[in-house]
């Protein structure tokens, strides 16, 4: 079992940045592929970016190249969004997500992992 806690959420203007974690419970953590997911009103949940379960390997959503960078550290269970030059358009509930199957490659598609954080939410004013 892996729970899934995320926070760094909040308001912040157009071009700003924000950093969210993924803290993890359980002993497999560092054995897991890990994503960050997200979703906006009246929207499906989009893959944002995934990492690999060394920490080695990261992929990324076309319209978050450049702008975010996923990260983790597996001695702290924990796992990394950092956002910059945040758009309106980023505004949504970002989730961070642990792969179903421990030692498998990460994933874009969200039917691959199992356990869900709550979200928190990140709000981006023009």
């Amino acid at each position: 079992q892996v729970q899934l806690v995320e926070s760094g959420g909040g308001l912040v203007q157009a071009g700003g940045s924000l950093r969210l974690s993924c803290a993890a419970s359980g002993r497999t953590f560092s054995s897991r592929a890990m994503g960050w997911f997200r979703q906006a009103p009246g929207k499906d949940r989009e893959f944002v970016a995934a990492i690999s379960y060394s920490g080695g390997s990261t992929y990324y959503a076309d319209f978050v190249k450049g702008r975010f960078t996923c990260s983790r550290d597996n001695a702290k269970n924990t796992l990394y969004l950092q956002m910059n030059s945040l758009k309106p358009e980023d505004t949504a509930i970002y989730y961070c997500a642990a792969h179903r199957l421990i030692y498998q490659v990460m994933s874009r598609n969200k039917e691959q992992y199992t356990y869900w954080g709550q979200g928190t939410q990140v709000t981006v004013s023009s």
